[in-house]
């Protein structure tokens, strides 16, 4: 029997999918390659994998054990990956952390100097909105969370890192009371933040919603409107000048971004070591890349 690792995982993306078309994204794969895959495993097998009714493709029963087998054949080959590291004398694992969208601008620079440190260490990270993050949280899929609001209904452990600094941004100076607005979209921290600001100035001229801050600051910079940002994710346009920050009492609104993890929940050796990194390299990592968004007026 003559088959790769890479197509056990082609192969499960298949089941996981039971589609060519999303399993082929998933692989980041054109469709003809995956087939090709899928075809030369199905070559190692007399019975069928996957039947094909219509346009749809259904697993079979033998294709499932096969598929059973094949998950714990991949963990056992991540399994002696990582004991080869160990025996290279270097700290070896996963380390899964999901972070806020705008938190892209935060997190790599504190696991940069950390990663490099460790090279047996295999980092997954996620970036998506609060309402995901949190979710894997509570499901204890990952080791940390980046957040800059805490979650309300978990309880949790924090580290913070930098403070979150949000202000109403244009692409002039020209805002005035009726001038449109571009808002995220409900359940991220920014929307609440935007959403709590002008309901204490009793105003609510939503023009727009947008899923990610890029997005929105996107919008911001061909004019479509106005919007609360967190400088963090602004630093370019504001020195270049594309975007401007519009002077408003009760602004910025400060929050905190912060490292999180479940109260109950014993942090492996790699978390345990990211941790301890954290805590002493903070100091110099807010120094070097952040000073100009902690002094911001």
């Amino acid at each position: 029997m003559n088959f790769t690792l890479h197509q056990l995982k082609i192969f499960l993306e298949v089941v996981r999918y039971e589609n060519i078309t999303k399993a082929a994204e998933e692989m980041y794969m054109t469709q003809p390659a995956l087939s090709i895959q899928i075809k030369n495993l199905q070559k190692q097998f007399d019975i069928p994998l996957v039947e094909k009714i219509g346009k749809r493709i259904y697993i079979t029963d033998f294709g499932y054990k096969v598929a059973d087998i094949a998950e714990r054949i991949l963990l056992e080959a991540e399994s002696l990956k990582y004991k080869t590291r160990e025996y290279k004398g270097l700290l070896t694992g996963k380390l899964k952390i999901s972070s806020a969208s705008t938190g892209k601008y935060v997190i790599p620079y504190f696991l940069s100097g950390f990663m490099q440190q460790h090279p047996g260490i295999d980092l997954t990270l996620d970036v998506s909105n609060k309402t995901r993050v949190v979710e894997s949280l509570k499901k204890n899929e990952i080791d940390f969370a980046l957040v800059s609001v805490l979650p309300e209904d978990v309880k949790v452990q924090e580290h913070i890192l930098i403070e979150n600094k949000l202000y109403l941004i244009g692409n002039d100076n020209l805002y005035t009371a009726d001038s449109p607005l571009i808002y995220r979209e409900e359940g991220s921290a920014t929307r609440k933040a935007m959403d709590g600001f002008f309901f204490r100035k009793q105003s609510q001229r939503k023009s727009m919603e947008l899923t990610s801050n890029e997005a929105v600051k996107q919008a911001v910079l061909a004019g479509l409107g106005y919007s609360i940002l967190p400088l963090i994710g602004i630093g370019n346009e504001l020195k270049n000048k594309k975007l401007h920050i519009i002077p408003s009492s009760g602004l910025p609104i400060t929050t905190y971004w912060r490292l999180v993890w479940l109260d109950d929940k014993k942090p492996s050796p790699i978390a345990s070591a990211f941790l301890e990194y954290i805590q002493d390299a903070k100091e110099s990592i807010v120094q070097e890349h952040f000073d100009w968004c902690q002094a911001f007026d």
